[in-house]
């Protein structure tokens, strides 16, 4: 080795060293953890330029002879990963060496239900369900709803998005994330408007998760809410299946009447205003329709085959809409028999 690159792999060691304690791990979604994926099939270059681009190691050339030097050219692993700005330069090329530290992505859809997103956990980041369900009724994680909540547990306000996080995290771990997205997305402006409805944060959480569980055309939220919005001015039943479902504990493949008499809190067909608390998951969007409901005189909605709703100010319009969707119904079933064409004898049964 020349004595410039003696001098400069000295300086790298020098500089790799120089803490004498290492950073601590990162934090899932913590403030200082700095996210980065290295691809599939890039180079040492491309590893040591993107973690210059975060800040993460300087200078690049001084970091990219140490990590040649210690071989990380050769063994370096795609991934995601978290690093502090002050981790070591050792720690950094071990961890990008044999892969250690990376993080996995992590999909909460909009409209999931508190018991689903914990078997979710449990089957792609091995977090045990009832450590899961645990943390969302602890008492200390609810506090962290700063703005406000009157919550019992976490139902609601565990915010559905993309999270990069590290595999086999805890419980409270993962909720405390959750719980923090959600006041990442609230609007300050929101309290007032909360005043102006006289509506609790919890009320408008619930009412915002009803929303998100009934809608499926996006442009229709603002009208399912003036819908909810005018029954609970005039004292009606809101009638909402999202809630019956709730009250079941299952998604079944269709509401029957039946299901229609179930006893909980939650059946908005036999007990009137909302209920207790939130059904599901909203996001941000339906949040927000249930803050601003649409200026509607819309008393009634059934939803067609496409999942747009007809919305209709009387029942009997309603009526009409139900025979209406019900036609739908049946031209679809009838086009989806005749695409199939008549059976052979041999497939009968």
């Amino acid at each position: 080795m020349s004595p410039v690159l003696k001098g400069l792999f000295g300086a790298a060691l020098l500089c790799a060293a120089c803490r004498t304690q290492p950073a601590p791990p990162c934090d899932a979604g913590g403030p200082e953890c700095i996210v980065l994926t290295i691809p599939r099939g890039a180079t040492l270059s491309a590893a040591v330029d993107s973690l210059t681009a975060h800040q993460i190691v300087a200078p690049r050339a001084l970091f990219k002879l140490y990590a040649r030097i210690r071989g990380l050219g050769s063994s370096l692993k795609s991934g995601i990963y978290a690093f502090r700005r002050d981790t070591r330069w050792h720690e950094i090329v071990a961890a990008l060496k044999v892969g250690r530290g990376t993080l996995v992505r992590f999909t909460v859809r909009e409209g999931l239900q508190m018991a689903e997103i914990a078997d979710l956990a449990a089957q792609q980041l091995q977090v045990p369900r009832d450590s899961f369900l645990e943390a969302t009724q602890d008492p200390e994680m609810l506090q962290l709803l700063s703005v406000g909540a009157a919550a019992s547990n976490a139902e609601g306000y565990l915010y559905p998005t993309t999270y990069t996080v590290r595999p086999h995290l805890s419980g409270r771990e993962l909720v405390r994330l959750m719980i923090e997205e959600f006041n990442g997305h609230w609007t300050p402006a929101w309290n007032a408007r909360l005043d102006s409805l006289h509506m609790s944060l919890h009320d408008l959480v619930t009412l915002a998760s009803i929303i998100q569980s009934e809608v499926r055309y996006a442009p229709d939220r603002e009208y399912v809410s003036a819908v909810y919005h005018n029954r609970l001015r005039l004292g009606m039943l809101l009638q909402a299946d999202p809630t019956v479902v709730y009250a079941m504990g299952r998604r079944p493949r269709r509401v029957y009447e039946k299901n229609l008499l179930i006893r909980s809190p939650y059946n908005t067909y036999l007990h009137p205003g909302l209920p207790p608390g939130p059904i599901s998951q909203p996001d941000s969007a339906s949040l927000a329709a249930a803050l601003y409901p649409a200026q509607a005189p819309f008393l009634y909605f059934v939803a067609q085959p496409d999942g747009k709703h007809i919305f209709s100010v009387s029942y009997r319009e309603h009526l009409a809409a139900i025979r209406q969707v019900k036609e739908q119904v049946q031209e679809i079933r009838a086009r989806a028999r005749q695409s199939r064409g008549p059976v052979p004898p041999a497939q009968r049964r």
